[in-house]
């Protein structure tokens, strides 16, 4: 049995017995020689693995996005280069947009506003199935970019439904970032890509949609900046309200 100790009127238990298994593995001055550097080695093996563990999620990350326009008129996106004679643009948003139209204190009031379940309904849902984007996800997206107004445009120029900016319309192949259809259709294939690119981290793939997939690879994670942030909670609680 284990001696008793007092101690300020509590009473320890202690194993005293400094050649039992877990006081010898505890105390690395009692290791022998070989004991020690079978310790050292496993350490160095667990730290080698997390060290390629994050270096292939990173490299998985930072994988440009390759834009393919196919001849039946529709957008691919992926992060493995194109085979030889496949002409492909690599998607770049470095800066992002910093800016959303209902994005700021100011702007919407999106914690009281109407949720809108029923506007684009046919047009969501069938995105939804094609793109394997959640309508709950994209339905929370629109709300916290435009408050469902397709006219919105945003200080930065970003345009109709999804807020989609100038150049990113053009690679997504929207030719009327003003019409509903053709915005949703282009907000939600981007979001598609975003998503896979991020391996379904809904988190990173929007502050991605925020502020640009380049941020999110520089950071390794959400960037440091305060509208970023602010926007992926936003959209995260109007998912769940729509989601109800």
């Amino acid at each position: 049995m284990a001696p008793l100790v007092r101690q300020n009127n509590l009473i320890y238990s202690y194993n005293l017995d400094p050649n039992t298994r877990y006081n010898r593995f505890l105390n690395i001055k009692r290791l022998s020689l070989r004991q020690r550097s079978r310790l050292w080695r496993i350490m160095r093996v667990v730290l080698i693995f997390w060290v390629l563990l994050f270096v292939a999620k990173f490299e998985a990350y930072a994988a440009p996005i390759y834009v393919i326009h196919q001849p039946d008129g529709t957008t691919r996106f992926t992060t493995k280069p194109p085979p030889s004679g496949v002409k492909a643009k690599v998607f770049t948003a470095s800066k992002g947009r910093f800016s959303f139209y209902s994005g700021s204190s100011r702007g919407y009031g999106f914690r009281t506003g109407r949720l809108q379940r029923e506007k684009y309904k046919d047009v969501i849902t069938s995105l939804s199935r094609q793109k394997g984007v959640p309508e709950d996800l994209i339905r929370a997206v629109i709300h916290a970019e435009s408050a469902f107004n397709p006219r919105a445009v945003s200080p930065k120029g970003a345009m109709g439904l999804m807020q989609l900016m100038p150049t990113t319309a053009k690679l997504l192949g929207v030719k009327d970032a003003f019409h509903p259809e053709q915005n949703i259709h282009g907000g939600v294939s981007y979001l598609s890509m975003l998503l896979k690119k991020f391996r379904g981290n809904v988190s990173l793939s929007l502050a991605a949609y925020n502020a640009g997939p380049e941020a999110v690879n520089k950071y390794g994670g959400i960037p440091p900046y305060r509208e970023t942030r602010d926007y992926v909670q936003r959209v995260l609680a109007l998912r769940s309200a729509y989601g109800k």
